[in-house]
């Protein structure tokens, strides 16, 4: 038997519902975030001036204007970058600031360096006065792009069997289009980077972003220099849900660079509208269905179109698209499939990463089929659902040839069944509607399956340090980065976990591209997957180090030594931690290691769509019931029971948290949150929280219930846990269709509602009036 045969106790730090590390530092208002950093003397503020058209050809920048403005120190333009003027995640057609022509209304094209931040705002305020451009056609819409066959990348397509001719034999065959609106992160905490040049050419910046390890890279091809010349630091965001994860970039690059110009530090945070303006957001999808299945309602084949609004650069809309596709399936069995989406260019901000990645929007649309072939078979959608779930033992092989190991679907769904009395409240809803002629509720019920694992299989790697002080303290170090959703507090567990001690004594400190090098987003919800077992392995070889050290000084047999609960069991005797460590520390023992982590079993084929792409699955469901008044086309959310699946909860109060607001934060995105470009100039309109509506606290439902279905996972995933960012998101689908059933009821659910989404009161009653006429 190996050194590491002697384990921590069982009976640890990990599975406690503990709070967030920082939940103190929170509610007291003293948890410092980039902009509260304390700004050195002589520091510079940037602020960005805006394309005011929406595509055009960039003649001119009248700088000597800007200069002349009080408080004015330097303008920059694309002309200045002396090194690579992109900042492309994927590929190299992002422009740091725009050089020969503008893209979409909002694109930055100069920065202002000022004394102080409101002289560099004015400033760059004035860039519809200073810049000269030649304005040229602009495609504002996906269906527009589609149409002229512009894409940012080619077309996707993943196929099996034969689709055209399960089609044609099908007895029934369906036509669905269905609309999906986009969605702005709305992090609390804005874009900001405060870049401090350092001695010999080094740059060191402090930024709000999800991959400290890419703005590394960006921010040094930017300035000329090598990786190690550059130090990205993060501590923590104020909420990140991918938005952060490549457009960080820009605003990282330009104040690095206008930092190493000068010789001082640079500070650029973006103001709220400023960055809606800017960045990109969820990308919105238009699906077109073309859909066979039998006399029960199981789906025979399905053909479908996927356009997604890109924006004007690639940025991460292949793998955003490549997501969609693998989750057109959501929980359902479907022999025959004939995926292909499109990735369209438009003249508008580009689109990024956002919670669920492409997921949400590919799972939507064959949610939004079942809905209606349900209703045209006048079946509860509910038992639709069921007869179309992926089986145990067979028809359980995903359209891109991934075999599904772990489906605990059909338990969890027959539990949230009875818990949630779906069943009854299915009659006492229909008996309601009966006497009710203006209000009309709703119910359904919607399952999901989430593949977790980035589909790029080499970014599936993490690393952590982790130190022992002599004192028997801990400092943990890791790639992942804090942005509000308990990453360090689950590594910090894991790590007491691992060494037997209580999390008083385990210290995170900040992302440090200084510290761990070559490190992955914290994004597809493997954050704690990959830092929490990369930092696991850390603890666990030096368990292994302390072991052979007090086997060996003590004369016991390894696997007599036991760490739990802040002590050490050697044989017969009981040591306190400080004690061992300080002994170890003695006998010349590293009390410091790193760990590395790299997820097995993942293979991919970008261009056959084919493979493993995903390490497990994540499951739940939800119950939603909805009033919808048919006069106004104002709902609300009565009632929610949600059953997640998290695997082995390493923190089930930090899970439970994450579940609600997912589910939250996707029901704002299915009904409040709507973006709107004006349809002549490109502008979007609904750039503050006064046009942009996310959910407050009286939206969410008055009587809300979240359980974590009891399960472990067959994957060896840290502590057997599963991930919880991103999956809990598609939750809320059944708050569409639970709306989408009580608009169906104006009619005795005769006509299938063209309700689109988001569901907002002017689509409710657009629906309604529909299903009226028809």
């Amino acid at each position: 038997m190996p050194a590491s045969t002697a384990t921590p106790s069982p009976q640890g730090e990990a599975g406690r519902p503990l709070p967030h590390e920082s939940a103190h530092l929170h509610v007291s208002g003293r948890a410092p975030y980039t902009d509260d950093i304390p700004e050195v003397i002589g520091t510079l503020h940037a602020a960005l001036g805006l394309s005011p058209v929406a595509h055009g050809r960039l003649l001119g920048i009248d700088t000597d204007a800007l200069r002349a403005l009080p408080g004015v120190v330097d303008v920059i333009t694309g002309a200045d970058l002396v090194g690579v003027n992109d900042c492309g995640a994927l590929v190299h057609d992002d422009p740091i600031l725009a050089a020969e022509l503008v893209h979409y209304l909002g694109q930055p094209v100069f920065a202002v360096l000022a004394t102080d931040r409101d002289s560099a705002r004015r400033a760059a305020a004035r860039a519809a006065q200073v810049i000269r451009i030649d304005p040229l056609p602009a495609l504002l819409t996906p269906q527009e792009a589609h149409a002229a066959a512009r894409y940012v990348v080619p077309p996707m397509h993943m196929q099996r069997g034969d689709a055209a001719q399960a089609l044609a034999q099908a007895p029934h065959r369906l036509h669905v289009r269905v609309q999906l609106g986009g969605q702005e992160h709305f992090y609390l905490e804005g874009h900001v980077s405060y870049a401090l040049p350092r001695e010999d050419q080094g740059m060191l910046v402090y930024c709000s972003t999800q991959h400290p390890s890419e703005m590394q890279h960006v921010v040094a091809h930017t300035l000329g220099l090598h990786a190690h010349q550059v130090q990205i630091e993060c501590r923590r965001m104020g909420g990140g849900f991918g938005g952060k994860e490549s457009q960080s970039a820009l605003f990282a690059c330009v104040a690095a660079f206008a930092a190493r110009k000068h010789q001082r530090p640079v500070k650029l945070r973006l103001d709220r509208d400023d960055d809606i303006m800017i960045t990109g957001r969820r990308h919105c999808f238009e699906t077109k269905i073309d859909l066979g299945h039998d006399d029960q309602g199981r789906i025979l084949a399905a053909q479908a179109e996927l356009v997604a609004r890109a924006g004007f650069s690639a940025d991460l809309s292949a793998p955003v698209m490549a997501r969609a596709l693998c989750h057109f399936d959501n929980a359902y069995w479907l022999p025959h499939v004939d995926l292909h989406g499109y990735c369209a260019r438009t003249n508008t901000q580009s689109n990024t990463a956002f919670r669920g990645f492409g997921g949400p929007q590919g799972a939507f649309a064959i949610e939004y089929a079942i809905d209606t072939i349900a209703r045209r078979l006048g079946r509860d959608a509910l038992d639709v659902r069921l007869d179309n779930l992926y089986g145990t033992d067979a028809h359980n092989v995903t359209p891109y040839g991934q075999v599904i190991h772990d489906n605990v679907l059909r338990p969890l769904i027959d539990e949230l069944v009875v818990s949630a009395d779906y069943r009854a409240r299915r009659q006492a809803v229909a008996a309601f509607n009966a006497g009710s002629p203006v209000l009309k509720k709703g119910l359904a019920l919607t399952p999901l399956k989430f593949g977790i694992s980035f589909n790029v299989v080499h970014l599936n790697q993490a690393g952590a340090l982790v130190h022992i002080y002599s004192d028997g303290s801990v400092l943990v170090n890791h790639g992942g980065t804090e942005m509000g959703q308990g990453l360090n507090t689950k590594v910090a567990q894991m790590v007491a976990q691992t060494l037997g001690v209580g999390l008083q004594r385990v210290r995170v400190t900040a992302t440090d591209t200084h510290k761990v090098a070559n490190t992955s987003a914290t994004a597809a919800s493997t954050g704690t997957d990959l830092n929490g077992k990369a930092a696991q392995a850390a603890a666990q070889t030096l368990i292994d180090r302390l072991t052979t050290f007090l086997a060996a000084t003590h004369q016991v047999p390894p696997e007599s030594i036991r760490f739990a609960q802040d002590q050490v069991q050697v044989g017969t005797q009981h040591l306190s931690f400080e004690q061992v460590v300080s002994a170890a520390y003695l006998g010349r023992v590293q009390l410091w290691s790193d760990g590395f982590y790299a997820t097995p079993d993942l293979h991919w084929n970008r261009e056959t769509m084919q493979g493993h792409p995903f390490y497990y699955y994540a499951y739940g469901a939800a119950v939603s019931e909805v009033l919808v008044d048919t006069l106004t086309g104002e709902m609300r959310v009565l009632r929610a029971d949600v059953l997640h699946d998290v695997g082995r909860s390493i923190n089930p109060a930090i899970d439970i948290g994450q579940v609600e607001g997912a589910f939250i934060q996707g029901m704002g995105w299915l009904t409040s949150e709507e973006l709107w470009w004006h349809p002549s100039s490109g502008k979007l309109m609904t750039h503050a929280p006064s046009t942009y509506k996310i959910p407050t606290a009286s939206d969410c439902p008055a009587d809300f219930r979240v359980k974590l279905f009891e399960n472990q996972n067959v994957s060896d995933s840290v502590y057997r846990s599963k991930a919880v960012g991103e999956p809990p998101l598609l939750l809320p689908f059944s708050v569409f269709f639970a709306i989408r059933d009580a608009i169906s009821s104006v009619s005795a659910h005769r006509v299938d509602p063209p309700l689109r989404a988001p569901a907002t009161p002017e689509a409710i009653l657009s629906a309604i009036q529909a299903v009226k006429t028809s």
